[in-house]
Formats: C-alpha cells, sequence, structure tokens
C-alpha cells in the first residue's frame, strides 16, 4: 500500500487522492500540518528534499509533483485505460489540460489569492480579472463532450475539478460558466470518492479563505 503525504485543504493533494480513488488503489494515508510546520520535520524532508506535499512513496518510488503521482496512479494501477487513454492523441488532450491547470488556470488562483492569504495584501482586481480569463478558456475546453476529454472521466477531470471546486470555496463567481457549473456538478455526484476525498479539505479552505478573499 503506497504511503501518501497529504495535506486535505491542498488542491494538488485532493487530485492525486481522487485518482487513487478512481482507479481503487488504498493509500496509507499520512497527514501532514503545514501551519505547524510539519513539512519541514528532518524525517519528511529526508522523504522529500524538497519538503512539498503530496508526496508519494510506492515500494522504491518516492514521488512527488501532484500531476506526476496522478498519472503515476493511473498507469500502475488502473485495470483499463480509460482515466489515462493510451491513444497518443488523446492522451495529449489530456496532458494538455493537466499542463494547463498547473501553469496557467491554478498558477493564476495562486497569483490572486496566496499574497491576499499569505502576506495580508488586499485583493487585485486585475488578477482576478486573469483568473477568470483563465475560466472562460477552460468553459470553452469543455464544449462537446461529457468530461473533459471525451465521454470518460480521466486523470484531467480529476486535477480539474480539485482546483475548480477550491475557487468555489473561496467565493470566486463560476456563475457564468454555464459548462464549467454543469460539469463540476457532475463531478461531484459522479467522481468515485469525491465526498469523501473533498469535503473536510474544502471545508477547511472555504474558512480560510472565503472571507479573506471577498474584502
Amino acid at each position: 500500500m503506497p504511503d501518501f503525504y497529504y495535506a486535505s485543504m491542498s488542491p494538488p493533494c485532493r487530485a492525486a487522492h481522487l485518482v487513487a480513488k478512481a482507479v481503487g488503489v488504498d493509500l496509507n494515508l499520512k497527514p501532514i500540518d503545514l501551519s505547524k510546520g510539519e513539512h519541514k520535520n528532518p524525517d519528511f524532508v529526508a522523504i522529500n528534499p524538497q519538503h512539498c506535499v503530496p508526496t508519494l512513496v510506492d515500494g522504491d518510488l518516492t514521488l512527488w509533483e501532484s500531476r506526476a503521482i496522478c498519472t503515476y496512479l493511473a498507469s500502475q494501477y488502473g485495470k483499463n485505460d480509460s482515466i489515462y487513454p493510451s491513444d497518443p492523441k488523446t492522451r495529449a488532450r489530456v496532458e494538455r489540460l493537466l499542463y494547463f491547470d498547473m501553469g496557467t488556470l491554478y498558477d493564476r488562483f495562486g497569483k490572486y489569492a496566496y499574497p491576499v492569504l499569505f502576506s495580508g495584501e488586499r485583493p487585485d482586481p486585475a488578477k482576478l480579472e486573469n483568473l477568470h480569463e483563465a475560466l472562460g478558456w477552460l468553459n470553452d475546453f469543455l464544449a462537446g463532450s461529457s468530461w473533459a476529454v471525451g465521454d470518460n472521466y480521466t486523470v484531467a477531470d480529476c486535477v480539474l475539478v480539485a482546483s475548480v471546486s477550491s475557487f468555489e470555496a473561496a467565493g470566486i463567481d463560476l456563475g457564468r460558466y454555464s459548462r464549467i457549473t454543469t460539469w463540476l456538478e457532475k463531478c461531484k455526484t459522479s467522481l468515485p470518492g469525491y465526498d469523501e476525498v473533498s469535503a473536510q479539505g474544502l471545508a477547511i479552505f472555504t474558512g480560510f479563505a472565503k472571507e479573506a478573499l471577498s474584502k
């Protein structure tokens, strides 16, 4: 059983946990309290010198970077290739969305939210507008298919829903994006283990972020 070091509030941790649920692999959950600096404890730094979560230890493999963990779990434990398609063109579309989430969508949320949450700055309307631009692109990407890519959920859905549900919990208005809101509700009701994985972390995130970002 792989060891999974995580913080439930973290969207990247929830993304990897959702993939584990989707492929049916049990994880040995090892919570890390970031607020107490547990990620800097020597025992954890010895496992991951970057001392970041999520971190996965599966036998002789130690892996961090959430999207790498997602694709590894899907490749290693998936019973078929539906969650991480083997067809090169379909897989490329899935991976495009993983990179879009990392480099654009969640990155823009971080640039908007993190200075407020961790440095006490005032919310910057220009950064919020940049996030909405990215959400508009995602809304367009969701046209014409039941899930993010095609008619089956994939690792792209697990990663994107971890981000977008966090935006919603932080009070970002998603009402103008009809495809996103429809897809988000489908993820909440249809992704294996969604409530179990998301409930605690989103509740913490709401209490942490919503009031600060509404000022």
